[in-house]
């Protein structure tokens, strides 16, 4: 469930009004991360890594109080609850987008990433959740990336998190991840948080 909040009754006042006038409200962050743990946690579950690092994400997120926050259209909304997007690869040759609920039970969350995944690939239609505030990701697989920085269009001002294929250096494993987000949303320094809390939940599994 959303609804609209005063700014000025967050702790987010004064950088609505700086920033969501703002033709360039954006900010990217980028990170290397170690993801030795997660690659294991993959191989030994039998889970796929990419969802692995969703539901890491998600749980990342859902300990940020701004990470449930979006400014659209002029106004800040508040949500109770978070969903991770998914960029589906469908069976028409093209792309679609899915929405997937994020639960803090790991099971719950590999449930409905699969399900809702496998029914986007093959109807070849979105499946959205305009009830949860989404954290938007992508995976571009093909190469190694060093940085990702997103296009602003005005349209989407969700958290945002895009990487390439991870590195294997030795006995690490490493993968760079950009985060875009509004500034009006957040500060660096609750950016920061979350990245913080998400190598944390990653060297968790």
């Amino acid at each position: 469930m959303k609804q609209e909040v005063n700014p000025k009754d967050t702790s987010r006042g004064q950088a609505f009004e700086l920033w969501m006038k703002s033709p360039m409200p954006m900010v990217t962050f980028v990170k290397t991360f170690d993801v030795t743990r997660l690659c294991r946690a993959s191989k030994r579950r039998g889970l796929k890594f990419n969802m692995l690092l969703c539901w890491c994400i998600g749980k990342a997120a859902s300990q940020v109080e701004e990470c449930y926050l979006l400014p659209k259209d002029g106004k800040l909304f508040k949500f109770d609850r978070l969903a991770v997007n998914v960029i589906v690869d469908n069976v028409q040759g093209g792309i679609n987008n899915c929405d997937v609920p994020f639960s803090g039970d790991l099971t719950q969350f590999c449930r409905d990433y699969d399900a809702l995944t496998s029914e986007t690939a093959a109807t070849c239609r979105n499946i959205t959740d305009d009830e949860s505030n989404v954290v938007g990701t992508s995976a571009l697989l093909g190469t190694e990336l060093d940085a990702i920085v997103n296009q602003y269009t005005g349209i989407y001002n969700n958290l945002f998190l895009a990487w390439g294929r991870y590195r294997h250096r030795w006995f690490k494993t490493t993968l760079t991840v950009s985060l875009q987000f509004h500034h009006a949303q957040m500060d660096g320094k609750q950016a920061a948080l979350f990245l913080e809390k998400l190598q944390k939940t990653i060297k968790c599994m």
